[in-house]
């Protein structure tokens, strides 16, 4: 198996396929091939067990600030749209209520002024204020068994999608393969990329590719790869882990999330439903701190050491950001979800946060959920990077996606092919026009009524219960 290919994509999670579909669709670039090391594609973290399920939007993320709100939100409009557009059955994705919950006496005032006064409630014209009686009209798991004299308050909005990432990456390779430009190969392995005079010879276990560009979207091997070439060299990851506890009950008709700590970049303790399976209710992720760039397997423990670098500004990076006075509680808390028994037993309030009602013996573990989120850490700085990395080099560029990648995977695509238009200097061209009409085009905009907003929501809510 070889090959010579304008465009070649290193990886075939949800990051790579949508730049397959989008390229593919979208352009009149004359070959692109995709190449992933798993028998399928969306096999490792875009898996709909190994993620939080989520399109994040950045209206009930409140770690987010407005600029980051106003960056996602633009992304996630247009992977819904597609959806929307691709999925009319609900195979892939579904969509609920969602809300983000305030409780007690600090946090409400803390939500209202995010609505009122950091300007969320403008940025997000179908996000509306509701109280306990509107909470419960939604949500009547999330008020029943609470103390009446607690203060209540959620942001609301219906666009509470819950995605199959793996499914949806499986549909952005069939839309692909619809063009007669396109190969896809699995099982492929790469085991080396070398810079030649016009791009890159990709060398895999099942035979050698030549590129004019490529694209690496490896997940947390991405700067693997980087590296190897001498590029990220002031980047090192900090692989996190998230595992889920799961009810078999269905608990909750949306997403229900609570308030998070602006400066951790890990998603607060939330509730929901799963996509396939609504009588299973969802909760979590912790954040695990792993020595490691794929959950569970051994082997890619010697990867993460290539990350590391063991320079001592690595070690410098690492020892600064554990220091923090928010993030080692943090970390240190997270490690005790884990264990036998204890873990269940301390993970317990955060699910109670949620659903009052919920006992120890209602919750459990949930085995084989959970992947790894690689954030990037920028040794330069010493510091924790909130966002997501790009690097781009000579005909070459790098993706290294931690949450929200997945979100905003096609308004990556999107800046992504515009870099490869000018990289391949040929006459190709990006209809752009005809990608957004294709996939935000089809994103439901805000009613002029937003009592009409409301009463679709408890709808819809009412539909799922």
């Amino acid at each position: 198996m070889s090959g010579k290919y304008d465009l070649v994509i290193v990886g075939g999670g949800i990051s790579g396929a949508s730049l397959l579909y989008t390229t593919a669709t979208f352009t009149d670039i004359d070959s692109i091939a995709l190449i992933e090391k798993e028998p399928e594609l969306g096999a490792i973290n875009s898996h709909h067990t190994n993620n939080s399920q989520t399109l994040h939007f950045g209206d009930i993320e409140t770690n987010y600030t407005l600029e980051k709100a106003e960056e996602v939100k633009e992304g996630a409009e247009l992977l819904a749209g597609y959806l929307e557009h691709h999925d009319p059955d609900r195979e892939m994705h579904s969509k609920r209520s969602k809300m983000v919950l305030a409780v007690g006496d600090e946090e409400v005032p803390k939500l209202e002024s995010r609505y009122h006064e950091e300007g969320f409630g403008e940025l997000f014209p179908k996000l509306q204020p509701i109280e306990r009686e509107e909470i419960a009209d939604i949500e009547p798991k999330v008020v029943e068994g609470r103390d009446p004299d607690t203060d209540l308050l959620a942001l609301q909005t219906p666009d509470g999608y819950v995605v199959d990432y793996g499914q949806t990456t499986k549909s952005f390779a069939e839309q692909a393969r619809e063009e007669a430009n396109v190969d896809i190969y699995t099982d492929t392995e790469v085991t080396d990329i070398t810079p030649t005079l016009d791009g890159h010879t990709i060398a895999t276990d099942a035979g050698r590719f030549d590129a004019d560009a490529t694209v690496v979207a490896a997940g947390s091997h991405s700067l693997q790869i980087a590296k190897e070439l001498g590029y990220g060299e002031d980047m090192s990851l900090l692989p996190v882990a998230g595992s889920f506890f799961i009810a078999d009950d269905q608990l909750l008709n949306g997403k229900v999330y609570t308030l998070q700590m602006k400066k951790l970049p890990f998603a607060a303790v939330h509730g929901d439903a799963e996509v396939h399976d609504d009588s299973i209710t969802r909760f979590g992720p912790t954040a695990k701190v792993v020595p490691g760039l794929e959950r569970g397997r051994l082997s890619s423990v010697p990867d993460f050491f290539d990350v590391f670098g063991f320079t001592p500004e690595a070690f410098l990076s690492y020892a600064n950001i554990m220091a923090d006075r928010i993030l080692f509680p943090f970390v240190l808390e997270n490690l005790l979800y884990d264990l036998p028994v204890i873990g269940r037993k301390q993970f317990l309030p955060h699910v109670q946060k949620v659903v009052p009602s919920v006992e120890l013996e209602d919750i459990e573990r949930a085995k084989g959920y959970g992947g790894i989120r690689p954030q990037i850490v920028d040794t330069a700085n010493k510091s924790l990077d909130m966002g997501e990395a790009k690097i781009v080099g000579d005909d070459i560029i790098f993706n290294i996606t931690p949450s929200p990648g997945a979100s905003t995977c096609l308004k990556n695509a999107m800046r992504d092919t515009h870099t490869l238009l000018e990289s391949l200097e040929g006459d190709y061209e990006f209809d752009e026009d005809a990608f957004r009409e294709a996939t935000i085009g089809h994103f439901p905009r805000a009613d002029a009524d937003d009592d009409t907003i409301a009463v679709d929501a408890v709808e819809s809510a009412a539909a799922d219960d």
